[in-house]
């Protein structure tokens, strides 16, 4: 299942990431008075719960600590419960907006369902915190939200293949490509790492080809409760969700 996890993996990163820079997403820094990276964390890693700012770093994995640390700080007054869940709405809103034409969303929300009840949660604590949170009944907005919980497993499995391929989380950040950011050192300038960024080699762009190969292995067993067509349907599907909500 391992071709599965690949042909998936920019479609889900895009579903599963959009709605954190869509125009709900705005709605939720304006509601709740919070700015730059503050919203993002509070809402994507409210799920962990009133934690130290260094295990939402821990769980994040690609950025650098203390911008975490301060983002979380700026945060401290909403509660992490609220934040979630308020979080989880924006998915939400964002799928009833832009799948409202998508007419097999209740097929793709049960398949998603199904790989993400059969993912491990060991060293993807921010996919187990999604996985937890309630589900709603309509399907164009649970299509988002599940594909936001696979993207959070493969996120936690891709931070443990970064490590294991010799990369650090800025090379793997300066090496790799973006499915809806920028990518190379505009992205790590996002992110908040401080420059001088040390130069990306050919030895690195090799160990960053590793870990992609080495998540795509690691995301194998999450697809493997499904049979062959209907992992064949998954990939056609998430690829027809891809370009309802980008054109």
């Amino acid at each position: 299942m391992r071709e599965i996890a690949a042909a998936v993996a920019e479609p889900i990163g895009r579903l599963g990431g959009a709605f954190m820079r869509s125009r709900e997403a705005k709605a939720f820094s304006v509601e709740t008075g919070l700015t730059g990276w503050t919203p993002y964390f509070r809402g994507r890693c409210g799920v962990l719960g009133d934690a130290d700012a260094d295990v939402v770093a821990a769980a994040a994995g690609f950025f650098p600590v203390e911008a975490v640390r301060k983002a979380w700080a700026k945060g401290a007054g909403l509660p992490t419960a609220t934040a979630a869940a308020r979080y989880a709405a924006v998915a939400q809103d964002f799928g009833r907006r832009k799948l409202a034409d998508f007419a097999e969303s209740a097929r793709l929300a049960d398949l998603l369902q199904r790989v993400v009840d059969g993912g491990p949660v060991v060293a993807a604590p921010l996919f187990a915190g999604w996985r937890a949170m309630p589900l709603p009944e309509d399907d164009r907005a649970r299509v988002i939200q599940l594909a936001h919980v696979v993207r959070e497993l493969r996120g936690g499995l891709h931070i443990v293949a970064v490590l294991a391929s010799g990369l650090s989380p800025l090379e793997a950040v300066l090496s790799g490509h973006s499915a809806i950011l920028r990518d190379g050192e505009p992205n790590a300038e996002y992110f908040g790492w401080p420059r001088p960024y040390p130069e990306v080699t050919d030895e690195i762009r090799r160990r960053r080809d590793d870990a992609e190969r080495l998540t795509d292995d690691l995301m194998a067993p999450a697809f493997a409760v499904l049979g062959t067509a209907e992992a064949d349907e998954l990939v056609a599907l998430v690829q027809k969700a891809e370009r309802v909500v980008f054109g």
